[in-house]
């Protein structure tokens, strides 16, 4: 019975999808049940780009607020759907308009590179955005020689390590999952695993940036598996991740780090999803003055490119 009651859901939203004219989009940390519905899976700038260029009516996404929100400046004019209203992320919340404004008087020559996981009033106080996979290529190339950095100091530790010539006032935010990914555990894990890669995502702490094999954002991550002649992988990021890395490389294993969890991401279920297009809830909703300031370092983050 469980079994027809969800089958007959999957089925619904698919329905759904053709009838409203609606795109959804996953991120890699959703649950792999909402990842295997959506119309693209990615990181947080793919699905910047396939926000940007998606023609359907409607944008149902899968994921945390910020996400929903950057979709919504990129597409004024579209209904943006955040199935749970309650998918917010906690990084983004460690930095709003009033401490950035703050920020910025300390550091008056300072450009502000506004990492994606913030609110779309903080990027709209922002020079350019970045996220994980592009970081280091946006800070290289704004011509300013000081860059206030927020929210993940541990994204802007990563990235001071490439860029000697700039000064980087960081913002002490954090991604609690990633930061909560100890080296202890991954020396415990490469003890059974002797042969496996570590694989690492920036937000992680230096400690454990230190002994990874590859430092990569969730997109670079599936280029790396694909591409290594190793058979099995540690994978340090959300758990979400290794539900992708199984489907689109099925010969090679990945070995995930125990409660690496966004309670965040995991609140969108299927139902979520299905409600959300049946009623058109939650939809994004941001001030115009807002989405147009936000838009310009949003536009020069995906002008800039991808990274790596």
């Amino acid at each position: 019975m469980v079994y027809d009651m969800i089958g007959d859901m999957v089925s619904e939203i698919k329905k759904l999808k053709m009838e409203k004219e609606a795109v959804v989009l996953a991120h890699n940390y959703q649950i792999g049940a909402v990842q295997d519905l959506a119309d693209f899976v990615g990181d947080s700038l793919g699905l910047s780009y396939e926000a940007r260029k998606t023609d359907k009516k409607m944008i149902v996404f899968c994921g945390v607020d910020f996400m929903a929100e950057t979709a919504k400046i990129i597409n004024p004019d579209k209904i943006v759907l955040l199935p749970n209203k309650y998918a917010q992320c906690p990084m983004a919340a460690m930095i709003d308009a009033n401490s950035l404004t703050l920020f910025k008087k300390e550091h008056p020559d300072a450009a502000v590179v506004s990492y994606v996981n913030t609110t779309a009033e903080v990027k709209a106080l922002s020079d350019v955005c970045c996220t994980s996979a592009n970081a280091i290529k946006i800070v290289k190339e704004i011509p300013q020689e000081e860059v206030i950095f927020v929210p993940d100091v541990n994204l802007a530790l990563y990235v001071q390590r490439f860029v000697k010539n700039k000064k980087i006032y960081p913002w002490p935010g954090y991604c609690y999952t990633h930061k909560g990914i100890k080296p202890d555990v991954i020396k415990e894990l490469r003890n059974g695993y002797p042969d496996a890669p570590v694989v690492v995502h920036p937000e992680c702490t230096p400690e454990l940036i230190d002994i990874a094999d590859k430092v990569s954002s969730t997109e670079g991550m599936i280029k790396y598996c694909r591409e290594n002649d190793s058979h099995t992988f540690i994978i340090a990021t959300e758990t979400g991740m290794i539900h992708r890395l199984k489907k689109e490389i099925p010969d090679k294993d990945f070995i995930e780090i125990p409660n690496a969890i966004c309670a965040a991401q995991k609140h969108v279920r299927l139902e979520d999803l299905y409600r959300s297009l049946v009623e058109e809830i939650y939809e994004v909703k941001i001030p115009d003055e807002i989405i147009d300031k936000a838009r310009i370092p949003i536009d020069r983050m995906l002008e800039i490119g991808r990274g790596e």
